[in-house]
């Protein structure tokens, strides 16, 4: 190794592209005539991990409104609830709906 110093310069990078937030989204769920409010609070603590009294608050905000805001994910994320709402509500035998809306 000699005692000379390396003078190249790293080339400047622009990282502005890289770093963009990803991009988010509200998960809804949606009022109809057949699913019960107990089910919907079991979806609302199992799905989306809400303690008992805010999954009461957003099951009657999904009966009074007629949909409910769970909460706000990655595109992933609330795919992948969206998902897991639709067959917990199947396998119960309960037409529940969620959906998403990009923030």
């Amino acid at each position: 190794m000699s005692g000379r110093t390396d003078t190249r310069q790293e080339p400047e990078l622009d990282l502005s592209d890289e770093t963009r937030e990803p991009r988010r989204f509200k998960v809804l769920l949606h009022n109809d005539d057949y699913t019960t409010m107990d089910f919907v609070v079991h979806v609302l603590e199992r799905v989306f991990r809400k303690p008992e009294t805010e999954a009461m608050r957003i099951m009657l905000a999904v009966h009074q409104q007629g949909f409910g805001v769970c909460g706000v994910y990655t595109a992933e994320v609330a795919e992948t609830k969206v998902e897991t709402v639709h067959s917990m509500a199947k396998a119960a035998g309960f037409p529940l709906r969620a959906s998403l809306e990009e923030v």
